[in-house]
C-alpha cells in the first residue's frame, strides 16, 4: 500500500500529471451499450469495462442499465439486449458512482471515445454527478495513426479485432467489445516500441501529432488579419480549394496547420493549399453572405455545402385549369404557388405525399383542357383520392376549390390542409399502426417546415429596404442593409460615432438588387441567413420602407407538433456525424527524437 495521500473521490490525473511509463499505467477501458446514438436523447443501456495495467486484467464491471425508456426494435436486434432484460436493472444514477470508483486513477480507454465518453459525460450531468478531470486514448485515433490501408480496410473494432487476434469477438455487448478493445490497444502498443513511443505523454504526442508537411504551410496565416470575415484557400492553379467563414480570421487559419483539424479532406486540401486569401467584413452575417456567395460562385472542391443552389428541388403548383403538384428544379418569382426549395428529392416527395393525403389533387401528368373529354378513370378515382377531371366527371370550379386549400395553405393559413392529416396521425396510433402513424407524422412535419419557410421568405422579400443593428460588444453597433431580403450593405459604428452618419455612408453605397418589387432579391440560403440574424436577440429595427409581417395565423399553431416531430427524430439530419474511421493511406509517424480589421461593406465579391 502506497504510504501517500488517498486522492479525493473520483479525481483523475491529467496527461500531464501522467508522465509514467506505459507499463506502469493503469488503463480502464470502456465500452456502452445505448438506445441510441445521441447522448442529448438516447441513454445508456450496459457498461463494461476492463482494467488493465502492464498487460494483466487487474479487474471488470459489468452491468445492465435501466434506460427509462423502451428500447427501440433495432437496437434491440443489434445488442440483443431488450426492454425486458433491463426492466430490474438500475438505473444510471445508481451505476455512475460504482463505474467512477472503479475508473478512478486510470486513464479511460475506448474505442471511439466521443461517443462513449460523450454519454457518460452527459449521464453526468443528468445525475448531478461530478464528471473527473480523465486522461484518455481513443484507439480509433491510434490505429489511424499507425495502421495503413494497406494492412486493414478502416478502423472499425470488427476489424481491428481479427487483425490483432483479439481473443474475444466484438458482438456489441459492452463486456465484449471492452475485452476486444483491449487487445486491440495491446497490439497497438507492440506498434509503438520502434517508434520510441514508451511513455504516456508520448502517446498523447503520437495522437496529435502534427504532420510535418502540414507545419511547413503554417506561414500562410502570417498575412491573414483578425476580426471576421471570409477566408479563401487557394490551390496550385489560383483556383478556390475551400471558403469558410470565422469571426476571427487569423486564429481561424492557423487552426488548420495544427493537430486539431483531422478531417481527412480537409487534410488533402491543405496539402495543396498554395495561398490563403483574407476578406475582412465588418460582422458575421456579412462574412456568412459572402462566403454563401463564393461558394456558389466558385464551387470549390472542398466544400460539401450551398455549393449548387441551382440543384435545389421546388414543388410547384401548375399554372393550367387542373393543376397538379410538379417537383421542379426552377421556380419563376411571382408564378403561381410553389414550396421550396428542398434539400432533397425525398423531403420533396414527402411534401407532395402529405398534400396527396389530404387533397384529392390529380397525379397524372398529361396536360387536361378545361373541357376534358370522356375517359376512363384511373384508380385513384375509385378510392376517392382524385375527382377525375380527365373524364370530366370535376368542373374546373370545382376542381378550383379543392386547390384553393393549398393556396390558402401556403399564403397563410395551413389548418384546412394540415388538420384532417394529423386527425388521421391520432387515429393510426389509437390502432396501434405506429409506423404508418410515424410516417405521416413525418410527411406532416416535412410540409409544415415548408409552408413556414415559404411564409418566412415572402415577409422579407416584401420588404423595399430595411435597416437592422445589433449591438458589437464593444459599445458600437453592426449595422446592416437589406433590400427585398438581400444584404447590400454592411459596416460598423465603433462606440463615440455616430450612427446615423455611418448609415448614411452605408446607404449611399449601397447595392441596387435586380428584379421586380415584392421578389426576392437573394438565394433563399442567404435570406434565411439575415432572417436569423434579424432575429436574434439585441437586435434593433433601425428603418424600415414597407411592411415587415408574417401572414395569420400562419404555421403558429403547429409549433407544437413541430417540435414534438423534431423531439421525435422527424426530419433529423442524418449526415449529421461526419466522424469517418476510415484509414490513412499513408500513416503519420512520431519522429524518433525526443491588426483590427477594416470597417467594409458588402457588395457582389469579385
Amino acid at each position: 500500500m502506497s504510504s501517500s495521500p488517498t486522492p479525493p473521490p473520483y479525481v483523475q490525473g491529467t496527461i500531464e500529471e501522467l508522465g509514467t511509463p506505459l507499463a506502469e499505467v493503469t488503463f480502464v477501458v470502456v465500452d456502452l451499450e445505448t438506445t441510441g446514438g445521441s447522448p442529448k436523447d438516447d441513454a445508456i443501456t450496459e457498461i463494461g469495462a476492463v482494467k488493465v495495467r502492464g498487460g494483466v486484467v487487474l479487474g471488470e464491471f459489468q452491468t445492465l442499465v435501466d434506460p427509462g425508456r423502451a428500447i427501440p426494435p433495432y437496437i434491440s436486434v443489434l445488442t440483443g439486449i431488450t426492454t425486458s432484460m433491463v426492466a430490474a436493472a438500475p438505473r444510471i444514477a445508481t451505476v455512475l458512482p460504482a463505474f467512477l470508483e472503479f475508473a478512478r486513477g486510470a486513464v479511460l480507454v475506448a474505442h471511439n471515445a466521443p461517443f462513449d465518453l460523450g454519454f457518460l459525460k452527459a449521464a453526468c450531468a443528468a445525475s448531478g454527478v461530478l464528471w473527473p478531470p480523465a486522461a484518455s486514448v481513443d484507439t480509433a485515433v491510434l490505429a489511424r495513426r499507425l495502421l495503413s490501408r494497406d494492412e486493414v480496410p478502416n478502423c472499425k473494432l470488427a476489424t481491428l479485432a481479427p487483425f490483432f487476434s483479439a481473443t474475444t469477438s466484438p458482438t456489441h455487448r459492452a463486456l465484449d467489445d471492452a475485452r476486444a478493445t483491449v487487445d486491440v490497444l495491446h497490439g497497438l502498443f507492440e506498434r509503438l516500441g520502434p517508434l520510441g513511443v514508451s511513455s504516456l505523454e508520448e502517446l498523447t504526442g503520437l495522437t496529435r501529432q502534427v504532420d510535418p508537411e502540414r507545419r511547413r504551410k503554417r506561414h500562410l496565416a502570417d498575412a491573414v488579419p483578425h476580426g471576421p470575415g471570409v477566408y479563401l484557400f487557394r490551390g496550385p492553379r489560383d483556383e478556390p480549394l475551400y471558403v469558410g467563414t470565422s469571426t476571427d480570421l487569423r486564429t481561424r487559419v492557423r487552426s488548420y496547420f495544427t493537430s486539431g483539424e483531422q478531417r481527412s479532406r480537409i487534410t488533402e486540401m491543405v496539402a495543396l493549399s498554395q495561398r490563403v486569401d483574407a476578406i475582412p467584413c465588418a460582422h458575421a452575417l456579412e462574412a456568412a453572405v459572402r462566403e454563401l456567395r463564393l461558394i456558389a460562385e466558385h464551387k470549390p472542391r472542398y466544400n460539401r455545402r450551398s455549393r449548387f443552389p441551382e440543384r435545389a428541388l421546388w414543388v410547384r403548383l401548375t399554372d393550367e385549369p387542373f393543376p397538379r403538384l410538379s417537383v421542379v428544379r426552377r421556380v419563376r418569382p411571382g408564378a403561381g404557388v410553389f414550396l421550396g426549395p428542398f434539400p432533397d428529392r425525398r423531403a420533396a416527395d414527402a411534401a407532395v405525399a402529405a398534400v396527396h393525403e389530404a387533397l384529392p389533387l390529380r397525379q397524372c401528368t398529361a396536360r387536361i383542357p378545361a373541357r376534358a373529354p370522356a375517359g376512363s378513370a384511373c384508380a385513384l378515382f375509385d378510392m376517392g383520392r382524385c375527382g377525375a377531371p380527365c373524364t370530366g366527371a370535376q368542373s374546373v370550379t370545382a376542381y378550383a376549390d379543392v386547390a384553393a386549400v393549398l393556396r390558402a395553405a401556403v399564403a397563410c393559413d395551413p389548418t384546412a390542409l394540415v388538420s384532417p392529416l394529423l386527425d388521421r396521425v391520432e387515429r393510426l396510433a389509437a390502432e396501434e399502426r405506429y409506423e404508418d402513424a410515424a410516417v405521416l407524422r413525418d410527411r406532416v412535419a416535412v410540409l409544415l417546415r415548408a409552408v413556414r419557410r415559404r411564409q418566412r421568405l415572402e415577409s422579407l422579400a416584401a420588404v423595399t429596404e430595411l435597416v437592422l443593428a445589433r449591438p458589437d460588444g464593444a459599445g458600437g453597433w453592426e449595422l446592416s442593409v437589406v433590400r427585398r431580403g438581400r444584404l447590400v450593405s454592411a459596416g460598423v459604428a465603433p462606440r463615440g460615432a455616430s450612427v446615423r452618419a455611418t448609415l448614411a455612408g452605408l446607404l449611399g453605397t449601397a447595392e441596387t438588387p435586380l428584379g421586380p418589387d415584392g421578389e426576392i432579391a437573394a438565394s433563399v440560403d442567404e435570406t434565411e441567413l439575415v432572417l436569423r440574424w434579424m432575429e436574434k436577440p439585441g437586435t434593433r429595427l433601425v428603418e424600415l420602407d414597407g411592411t415587415l409581417a408574417s401572414p395569420a395565423p400562419g404555421t403558429g399553431p403547429f409549433s407544437r407538433f413541430l417540435a414534438m416531430a423534431d423531439g421525435s427524430g422527424a426530419g433529423r439530419d442524418p449526415f449529421a456525424d461526419g466522424r469517418s474511421l476510415g484509414t490513412r493511406a499513408r500513416p503519420d509517424r512520431i519522429s524518433t527524437g525526443g491588426g483590427t480589421a477594416p470597417r467594409s461593406r458588402i457588395a457582389s465579391p469579385a
